[in-house]
């Protein structure tokens, strides 16, 4: 737990460095106005789709016809639930652009800075990092959508996004953040061994997602704390096997 609360801290630190702000705004922007725009367009097809959809299950029909207050009250879930599940569509598609574009970006302007003692041993690539982004965006679209039955129960459709988020996060970030500095061995390794901290890392980077404001950065904030938590685990694991490490960058953290 101290080492998420480490990384989040270092994430912090590292918005003062020059352009690392600009990368953590602008997926979300992207993302939010594309997802706003199909949603302009395709509102009133896709409500009326859901509403046809629970028509055909005969218990829910019976309930729908049997009243006017059933069926507001069935139209106002519904509505509801497709503004919530928006939520995750537009983190999902700005995790994809941090991933791929943002994160790199990141990474080399602060691995440069505070993590310069870490031998380079390039066992990832950009290539390599936009297909484990797109297996990562794909696994989630097919969560959420066999989730879907279950946003219809208030609380449920939150809690299935946040596991889903926390997996994403850890899927799609975990990479990216070794793919300079850890060997092929260290990249398959590393993320296996910490499975259990990254979830939890990924899942308090979910709930982000949810805080106004806060949520139009947090994808690249979650990219830039996997950064700082990655590869300080890498840097104690070669320490603790007795790898020589590079000498420390001026400014660097001992």
């Amino acid at each position: 737990m101290r080492e998420i609360l480490v990384a989040f801290g270092r994430a912090i630190r590292s918005l003062t460095q020059r352009g690392v702000l600009l990368h953590l705004l602008w997926p979300s922007v992207v993302a939010l106005v594309l997802w706003l725009v199909l949603a302009f367009f395709a509102w009133t097809p896709v409500v009326a789709a859901v509403i046809g959809w629970i028509e055909g299950w005969s218990f829910a029909r019976d309930w729908l016809m049997a009243s006017e207050l059933g069926a507001a009250t069935t139209l106002f879930v519904v509505k509801l639930s497709i503004v919530l599940a928006l939520l995750p569509l537009i983190y999902v598609t700005a995790a994809l652009l941090v991933a791929v574009f943002a994160l790199p970006m990141m990474l080399e302007r602060v691995a440069t800075r505070e993590y310069g003692d870490i031998e380079r041993r390039k066992g990832g690539s950009n290539l390599g990092s936009a297909w484990n982004a797109m297996v990562a965006g794909i696994l989630f679209v097919i969560g959420l959508l066999v989730s879907l039955p279950f946003w219809l129960i208030p609380g449920v459709g939150l809690l299935a996004s946040v596991v889903l988020t926390a997996w994403l996060n850890q899927r799609a970030f975990g990479y990216d953040a070794l793919m300079l500095h850890a060997d092929r061995e260290e990249l398959r390794q590393l993320p296996h061994r910490l499975r259990q901290p990254m979830l939890l890392l990924g899942g308090g980077c979910a709930l982000l997602a949810y805080i106004p404001v806060v949520n139009l950065v947090a994808p690249a904030f979650c990219g830039l704390a996997f950064v700082h938590f990655m590869l300080e685990s890498l840097r104690r694991k070669r320490a603790l096997s007795g790898v020589t490490v590079l000498d420390p960058l001026p400014g660097s953290p001992s």
